[in-house]
């Protein structure tokens, strides 16, 4: 398979490669679900740990602080794999992310448990990037939807049991044991990695230069990017002095980055990723995946309980079946893009995506808990269809050299849609239940007093109709990949001979 396959060296019979190669997927697998658990486990321990730390007005730094980390950071491990290859990248990767985990579990309070949950997102961000990189060098393009159906398939079982593992664990050892649990199954990781993961040599300059100066840029305005886009309209005002300077400075930050990358020999963030048709129009559209998942992830359980009555785990099984479809569609689209085409296959996904985002506002008001199930289950598929084709198209059409950072700006994009979502959603949200309950109120607040009791008919057909509003918003989302794809991709990916 030459250097598709870094795992497999050629002198070896194929029965020990094959289960070379095995033990390496396992590890992937294994690196992937402690990402994967990371935010859900937390979030179902939140009301133990400022239980115990105290933090409250603060706590959810333990997720932004976190997402920060593992976006900008992407794009520098990227980097860093086409450089000096998977191996040592995913290594020290793991070994930051156990160090953060480590931390987490003996933090005295809150303002640590941040801190180290920063730590954890700069070894996450390694782990995302490069598993997804590995999986592209070990499989040839044939093959490649078997290994990317498996981690998708370990998102999707992660979604379903991080949030009971997590409950498990507050409530029946203590909120620590929820990072120390990462120790065991990060180290088989490694074992697996260091024992079974054999790269072939490469020919590589005799002295590898390192854009340590772009790196520290993209850090800087990344981080404060997104710090605006997270606290504005949370911690301040979205037109505050605050909100403005971050803005501004960040904005500012981005000249910096451009002038620094133009010069530097071996860039972080090459040009060449915006100049290539397919990788543009593949970030772009990915960026925009990233954007509509917020409208089902974060505004589909409040829909459940507040407006359908559900119980929160009812309201969870709601938003869960899209991890069920998702995964089968994913695993399935191969035989339908090696028909009509990367491009093409995209396009079906994100069209379907689109009418079933618009068919949410649509359903009776206050409805029954299977209509949205429905929707969500179809959504899960028509996604499934979208992504995996252009994760696999856009690796295919780069060299091993190149293939790490093309990989993580994909990756950056996506994560930087969803933030970019949460915050834009949020403000659409609390717009429409501030113009119909006269001006006072957003979703937090009503939510709360929802779950007192106290909320009126009014409010909860005012959170109905800003989930509706939200999910149109989404659709919109869709409909603009749609168009990337179809103004801006080829129609034919440029795929490298294996």
């Amino acid at each position: 398979m030459g250097s598709a396959t870094p795992a497999i060296r050629g002198g070896a019979a194929r029965r020990p490669d094959t289960r070379r190669r095995g033990a390496v997927v396992a590890a992937l697998m294994l690196a992937m679900a402690l990402a994967a658990l990371d935010s859900t486990v937390v979030s179902t321990a939140v009301p133990q740990i400022v239980g115990d730390l105290g933090g409250f007005s603060v706590f959810s730094w333990l997720f932004s602080g976190y997402l920060l980390a593992v976006t900008v950071s992407l794009p520098v491990y990227g980097k860093l794999s086409d450089t000096f290859g998977r191996k040592p990248v995913l290594v020290v990767g793991a070994a930051v992310f156990l160090l953060g985990s480590l931390l987490c579990a003996a933090a005295w309070n809150m303002g640590a448990l941040i801190a180290f949950r920063i730590v954890q997102g700069l070894g996450g961000g390694a782990l995302q990037g490069t598993v997804q990189t590995l999986a592209a060098d070990l499989y040839p393009l044939a093959e490649r939807p078997k290994i990317q159906s498996r981690l998708s398939t370990v998102w999707a079982v992660s979604a379903v049991a991080g949030p009971g593992l997590g409950g498990v664990l507050a409530a029946y050892a203590d909120w620590r044991w929820i990072f120390l649990v990462n120790l065991p199954i990060g180290a088989a990781a490694l074992w697996l990695v260091v024992r079974h993961l054999h790269e072939p040599e490469r020919r590589r300059a005799p002295r590898a230069r390192v854009d340590w100066a772009g790196a520290l840029a993209v850090f800087a305005c990344g981080g404060v990017l997104l710090t605006a886009l997270v606290q504005g309209g949370v911690a301040w005002p979205w037109l505050s002095a605050p909100s403005l300077a971050l803005f501004g400075t960040g904005l500012a930050l981005a000249g910096v980055v451009v002038a620094v990358e133009r010069r530097a020999a071996e860039p972080i963030i090459p040009g060449w990723v915006w100049r290539r048709r397919t990788i543009a129009a593949v970030n772009l559209a990915l960026g925009a995946l990233g954007l509509l998942m917020v409208a089902p992830a974060v505004f589909l359980p409040t829909y459940a309980q507040s407006v359908l009555g559900l119980a929160p785990v009812a309201a969870g099984f709601v938003l869960s079946v899209w991890t069920l479809s998702w995964p089968l569609s994913a695993a399935l689209s191969q035989h339908v893009y090696r028909r009509i085409g990367f491009r093409d296959t995209a396009l079906t996904g994100i069209g379907l995506a689109a009418l079933i985002l618009c068919a949410f506002p649509f359903l009776p008001y206050p409805g029954s808990w299977w209509q949205p199930t429905l929707l969500m289950l179809l959504l899960g598929g028509a996604l499934g269809l979208f992504q995996l084709p252009l994760i696999v198209g856009v690796q295919s059409t780069v060299g091993w050299s190149e293939r790490g950072t093309t990989t993580a700006s994909v990756l950056f994009c996506r994560q930087t849609g969803q933030t970019v979502g949460a915050s834009l959603f949020g403000a659409v949200a609390n717009g429409v239940l501030a113009a119909r309950l006269g001006g006072a109120g957003d979703l937090d607040s009503v939510t709360r007093a929802w779950d007192a009791g106290t909320a009126p008919e009014a409010t909860r057909r005012a959170i109905a109709e800003a989930v509706h509003a939200v999910y149109l918003g989404a659709a919109c989302a869709a409909a603009l990949a749609f168009l990337v794809l179809l103004l801006v991709a080829p129609r034919r990916f440029p795929v490298l001979d294996d």
